[in-house]
């Protein structure tokens, strides 16, 4: 009887070591991925010394394995208490295998790679030991026995129900949540809304849904919050939205957010012919959406849709949607994307009545456009206030066309080498639309070019209005006669971007206490402590790893203070990285992410306390931590494409 133990129970007398999953995955790829049934034969068991794994487990594998090989693109910040805290989280599509589970051909395995054929093979939560466990004996073996019949020697132990007193209901629409007005209504349940969509196939929004099935009144605003922002992760999706509005109508005006930052075909498994085929995102699909949803104000696109941005998408997207009011064009680059924007521009530059409705506009790494499509947009924008045209071919003549009715906040001029540092301090000093800006990104590359020499950094410092928040100087030519024109910045500045200049370190401590009283006996003014959160110093000479050490540096001492995050550049993160007892004893830790890296002060115990670290900034929209390169159109988390180009690059 004991020999017959492993057939009766499917386990084996004495238990041998566990297979090594790897190479049980190498060997067994084939017969995982034919999916023709397999002829048993009774005379052909596994011995009870083999090392067998039924399909299904490797079939689970092999999902695991997919998913873990999934390119990760997506940047989003980790709500934690360090600052600088990233997620690289894995793309929302999927594999093939995933979308073979999702189309029903493969019903064994479920969503997390887990058998549900009830085999016995130890990974399907449907078969469980039934009984108590017993060692290897005769006791053993007929528990064994009663796990195949479903009989025991022993009676089990059923848990009695506990009585429930039944409570009064209230009568429909009578509960106290469904009294509450219709805008606090509308509040509380925005907060079960997710910006961010999970990666792959895993549910959305699943409190939304089950709040639609509440009653009327819960299901009438959970339906204005779950089509007020639409956010698309993959064309499945996209595919089942733009169905649902074409057959009810009014449910696409509720729509005032198109969110496709997160959207990506990367990993399906398909070719552009594939993806041609399909014809779930299209340029035809995408009009359609736009014309099924009157009432969008913000439509968020990336470089992964530009093929499919056509010239009839962008004349409804500026002329057709009359309440529009942000569009963004991350990195879009395409040759069809420039000539089709190309000649809905040209469009414009006829009569000077054609206004556009757009307020904030994102052209970043749009860098093939031409010169005359800037001019052309930015003369027929009076409302503008968030301008993101970084790594574009944008010129002085197509900055200064900004009308003067323009009320700039957020601009991004990074990394475009067609302007000059004269003409931009005469737009910066003397345009009506740059006197309340927020957040000024004037960054350049320093193996190229210099944006701003050492006379437009004299002119410029002084002439900067105090509504700054954000300022990127990184690349322009900083000396240390510069430093008491930086020095009052730094009273409003959040952060400043100082990369490449020449400040001493003396000049740094400058910033963060006062200097020595004079001995000429002129009063000196009442010291007050800077606003700075960061400070990038990266590739600054004077700023090393021992200089951060030594005595003569503040930067790291609670006199700097609210100074949070440093950053740096490769070198001197790198040997920060190796001094991890000194950074633990100093309350700092190095964060990376990408080709950028922090030195973020560790937030003290009644930081952690209070919910540690709060960077969120109303002119960030959204973002939380510091140091974002692409400037935002809308308030929302960041996460996606967005993400990357915020943070990572």
């Amino acid at each position: 009887m004991a020999s017959d133990y492993h057939r009766l129970t499917n386990r084996r007398a004495s238990s041998p070591p566990s297979p090594d999953l790897n190479v049980a995955h190498e060997s067994c790829t084939v017969q995982a991925n034919d999916r023709r049934p397999v002829k048993s034969s009774p005379d052909k068991r596994p011995s009870p010394d083999s090392s067998y794994i039924p399909p299904c487990v490797v079939q689970g594998l092999n999902e695991k394995n997919e998913i873990r090989c999934a390119p990760r693109a997506c940047v989003k910040e980790d709500d934690s208490c360090t600052a600088q805290s990233f997620l690289e989280s894995i793309n929302t599509s999927v594999s093939p295998q995933r979308e073979a589970f999702n189309d029903g051909l493969l019903d064994h395995v479920d969503a997390e790679g887990i058998c549900t054929c009830a085999c016995r093979c130890g990974h399907s939560p449907a078969w469980r030991p039934r009984g108590r466990k017993r060692s290897k004996s005769f006791t053993a073996m007929r528990t064994g026995i009663s796990e195949l019949s479903g009989w025991d020697w022993e009676p089990r132990q059923e848990a009695q129900p506990i009585p429930v007193q039944p409570t009064k209901e209230n009568g429909p629409g009578e509960s106290p949540l469904e009294r509450l007005p219709a805008e606090i209504l509308d509040e509380i349940i925005a907060q079960l809304s997710l910006s961010v969509p999970p990666a792959g196939y895993a549910p959305r929004n699943v409190d939304l849904i089950s709040c639609l099935l509440t009653s009327r009144t819960i299901h009438v605003a959970t339906i204005n919050t779950l089509y007020n922002h639409i956010t698309i992760p993959h064309s499945q999706i996209f595919a089942k939205f733009l169905s649902h509005i074409l057959e009810y109508p009014g449910q696409g005006a509720l729509v005032r957010r198109l969110d496709l930052s997160h959207f990506t075909s990367v990993g399906l498994g398909r070719t552009r012919q594939m993806n041609a085929e399909i014809q779930n995102m299209t340029a035809r699909t995408l009009l359609q959406c736009l014309q099924c949803s009157p009432n969008l104000r913000e439509v968020l696109l990336q470089e992964h849709l530009d093929e499919d941005i056509d010239e009839r998408v962008l004349r409804k997207l500026l002329f057709g949607l009359s309440n529009l009011q942000a569009v963004d064009f991350c990195a879009a680059a395409s040759a069809s994307f420039v000539s089709s924007l190309t000649s809905v521009a040209s469009t414009l530059g006829g009569p000077a009545s054609v206004e556009l409705s757009i307020q904030r506009l994102g052209l970043h790494e749009c860098f093939t456009l031409q010169s005359s499509v800037f001019e052309s947009l930015l003369s027929h924008s009076p409302r503008l206030t968030h301008l993101d045209v970084a790594h574009t071919r944008i010129t002085d003549r197509a900055l200064a066309s900004i009308p003067h009715s323009a009320q700039l906040t957020h601009l991004n001029l990074g990394r475009c080498t067609q302007i000059t540092g004269e003409g931009v301090v005469d737009f910066l000093t003397t345009h009506p639309a740059a006197t309340g800006l927020v957040y000024l990104n004037l960054s350049c590359d320093v193996a190229s070019y210099r944006l701003l020499s050492e006379r437009d950094v004299e002119r410029l410092l002084p002439a900067l209005p105090t509504t700054l928040r954000s300022l990127n100087l990184n690349g322009a030519k900083i000396r240390s006669v510069d430093a008491p024109a930086i020095l009052p910045l730094t009273k409003h500045l959040e952060e400043l971007s100082l990369a490449h200049s020449k400040l001493s370190l003396q000049d740094v401590n400058s910033l963060f206490q006062p200097s020595p009283s004079s001995t000429t006996g002129v009063q000196q003014p009442a010291w007050t402590p800077p606003a700075l959160h960061y400070l990038d110093l990266s590739h600054c000479p004077s700023i090393t790893q021992p200089a951060l050490y030594s005595a003569n540096c503040i930067l790291l001492s609670q006199t700097s203070s609210p100074l949070e995050v440093i950053e740096l550049g490769d070198k001197a993160i790198s040997s920060l990285r190796e001094c991890r007892n000194t950074n633990k004893r100093l309350g700092w830790v190095v964060k990376e992410l990408g080709r950028r890296g922090w030195y973020v002060r560790e937030p003290s115990g009644s930081d952690v306390g209070n919910g540690g670290s709060n960077g969120r900034r109303s002119w960030k929209m959204g973002a939380m931590w510091w140091g974002m390169r692409k400037c935002p159109v809308a308030v929302g988390e960041v996460g996606g494409l967005y993400g990357h180009y915020m943070f990572k690059k």
